[in-house]
């Protein structure tokens, strides 16, 4: 982000499981707008890669930025969902962003993107076009499981029953949103409500999630991207308060 705080520059870099993934997705973002590292006043680090990028001044959590660029994104937000690749949060804020209460469920891969992502592998569909094909569903087809090992077999069972994909997947969707809601309603819901995290660009499980909670579901541009940004926001503030 430049000194106002709006979005200079972005980019996502899939990678394994070695740790040069974060070091290459900071040098590709720089490369997009010709500068270097050396260029940059302050830089926060967060996610579960924070640890692999050395080159950081300073480490903030998840939900901190999460909160943080959530409610640049959509001032109204007061309740946060977040459904990341292995976790899922939900952060209460007030009328000034401030976190009030929060929540989260790391302990299995249930209700995540990787969830989907393993659904996706035994359907032998593209994880990025559940949303469309949901859309094609006459009937959702309950995945009772909240277990990913226990789901894939409910999954492979429906197939084998003659289920078709498009119900499968809309059940599947209900399923994250489910588990989604229990944790909402577990911390409590302040209207209004942002998803963030890769899974908000499944327009099936905002779907979903909307009809779980019974309300509106907000979605950022760039939900994928909510956590950098909030680290971003909090760099520029912290470089700001250096450079006086």
């Amino acid at each position: 982000v430049d000194e106002s705080g709006a979005i200079v520059t972005q980019k996502m870099t899939a990678f394994g499981t070695g740790t040069t993934g974060p070091a290459r997705a900071v040098q590709d973002a720089l490369s997009n707008v010709g500068i270097s590292l050396n260029d940059v006043t302050y830089t926060v680090v967060t996610g579960y890669g924070r640890v692999n990028f050395q080159e950081a001044n300073e480490q903030i959590s998840e939900i901190s930025c999460h909160a943080k660029g959530g409610f640049q994104q959509i001032p109204s937000t007061r309740t946060i969902i977040d459904i990341g690749g292995q976790d899922m949060k939900v952060i209460q804020l007030n009328s000034r962003g401030n976190i009030g209460q929060f929540v989260m469920n790391d302990k299995c891969a249930a209700g995540t993107g990787r969830f989907l992502e393993v659904m996706a592998r035994v359907l032998e569909i593209e994880v990025d076009n559940m949303g469309a094909i949901a859309a094609q569903a006459g009937k959702k087809v309950t995945i009772s499981n909240t277990c990913t090992v226990f789901a894939e077999s409910e999954v492979i069972s429906q197939l084998a029953s003659g289920a078709v994909i498009p119900d499968i997947v809309a059940g599947i969707h209900q399923s994250v949103a489910r588990r989604a809601a229990g944790l909402a309603l577990r911390l409590g819901i302040n209207d209004d409500v942002t998803l963030t995290g890769g899974v908000a660009r499944n327009a099936g499980v905002v779907k979903a999630l909307s009809e779980e909670l019974k309300r509106r579901i907000n979605v950022p541009e760039w939900p994928q991207f909510t956590g950098a940004l909030g680290a971003a926001l909090f760099a520029g503030e912290k470089g700001r308060t250096k450079n006086k």
